[in-house]
């Protein structure tokens, strides 16, 4: 019974792929080293032959004979040996049984064997995908739960999708086929690795542009920048040190050819390819496009950008929820603030308008930081706006909104009376 059970731990090691040989045969040789040694004291004093393709070993315990034994572990006394062609001084071998060592001690050979074996599984596991860092994976759903989903490989191996790493409004169902990037790899208490994937990363859409534009993957065009807000819009900046090939054309493919499966996968995502400059004005124009930009300042207070349009301007430049001004400041790598500049002819009109930095000591300071970066730097410009519109889109309380706009509107009030 012994012998079977250990030939089938055998096996099991036997038939691990992604071990070799020389690293099967350590092991083994290390794990009945380690019971002979419990068993008899020592194990420095023993040969131990392996037969990894029978599934079996065998063991010389080799002492010396001699005449009067001092260390029964080395030594055999010569009145002891039933064969009789033996002489002092030479060494006699014993083959050890399996079954000398005990039904205890195959248990722990078994079990210390089966445990390298789930050691050696971790450390290849962890090994190839921290190797795979920053790739894109494709694997299967195997089941989902509230906060992530359980993705297999083609080994079988787990990696898992968490909700935070899922593109916003998207739904996994069993056995549908997932694309993400391997964000991280870690080993928990010597458990099996933990595996991230990750569809909400920058890199993750890079690598979609690789897979789909070859001149990106063959590097006639290099991606400097990506910046995304998941499931709602992306910026891609692109160069191309080729003055033959057009990079943005290229990324996106005749009639959007190119670009629309990455839009797709990314669950319609609007996605905003420019080319790269290191003009920081050009490049925050292009960042900012449809909208067009009066002027810009660089610096000045707590190193903003102040960026100057025409009211019509002003919402194609901060754009839905603000996300393409927020997405235009990632990019440039600096906040970017727009303001109103009022077309010549109206300035007179609103020369009774007043800035809302002027109402101070009656508005909270971070609620003025609120409106100037949606574009409204005066109380007029505040109360051309609805409501619910100034709400959504500077991310303040409706109550707070009400508020201002009464206080603006008293103002006015009372320079009519």
């Amino acid at each position: 019974m012994e012998k079977i059970e250990l030939k089938d731990a055998f096996a099991e090691f036997k038939n691990q792929k992604n071990i070799d040989r020389p690293t099967m045969m350590g092991v083994l040789e290390d794990v009945f080293r380690t019971q002979i040694a419990k068993t008899y004291g020592s194990a420095e004093n023993f040969d131990i032959i392996i037969n990894i393709d029978k599934g079996d070993c065998e063991i010389y315990w080799n002492r010396e004979v001699v005449e009067e034994v001092e260390d029964p572990n080395t030594q055999i006394a010569i009145s002891d040996l039933e064969e009789d062609d033996y002489e002092l001084g030479e060494t006699f071998a014993k083959k050890i049984e399996l079954k000398d060592f005990g039904r205890r001690g195959i248990l722990n050979i078994r079990q210390n064997l089966q445990g390298r074996i789930m050691d050696i599984e971790k450390a290849n596991l962890y090994n190839k995908y921290v190797g795979k860092i920053g790739e894109i994976f494709t694997g299967e759903v195997y089941q989902t739960w509230a906060k992530e989903a359980l993705i297999l490989d083609e080994d079988g191996n787990e990696l898992r999708l968490p909700k935070s790493e899922q593109i916003p409004g998207e739904h996994f169902k069993k056995n549908d086929t997932v694309r993400a990037i391997i964000k991280s790899v870690e080993m928990k208490n010597n458990t099996t690795p933990y595996i991230v994937l990750s569809r909400v990363t920058p890199e993750f859409l890079e690598k979609l542009f690789e897979q789909e534009v070859p001149e990106i993957y063959d590097g006639l065009i290099t991606i400097k920048k990506v910046v995304r807000v998941p499931g709602e819009r992306a910026k891609v900046a692109v160069e191309s040190y080729d003055e033959r090939i057009d990079p943005i054309g290229a990324c996106i493919g005749v009639k959007g050819s190119r670009i629309i499966g990455i839009v797709r996968e990314l669950r319609n995502e609007n996605i905003d390819v420019l080319q790269w400059t290191s003009n920081t004005q050009l490049l925050i124009q292009r960042a900012l496009n449809p909208a067009k930009i009066s002027s810009i300042v660089l610096g000045g207070e707590e190193d903003k950008i102040k960026v100057f349009m025409l009211p019509d301007e002003v919402k194609k430049g901060i754009g839905k929820g603000g996300c393409n001004i927020r997405l235009a400041s990632m990019l440039v790598g600096k906040e970017i603030e727009v303001w109103r500049e009022l077309p010549a002819e109206d300035t007179a009109e609103d020369e009774e308008d007043v800035l809302l930095s002027e109402f101070s000591d009656v508005i909270e300071s971070w609620i003025i930081e609120k409106l100037q970066g949606i574009g409204c730097d005066t109380a007029k410009s505040v109360l051309a706006l609805s409501a619910a519109d100034i709400a959504k889109r500077a991310d303040l309380e409706d109550e707070t909104v009400e508020e201002v706009m009464d206080i603006l509107r008293a103002e006015f009030e009372e320079d009519e009376e």
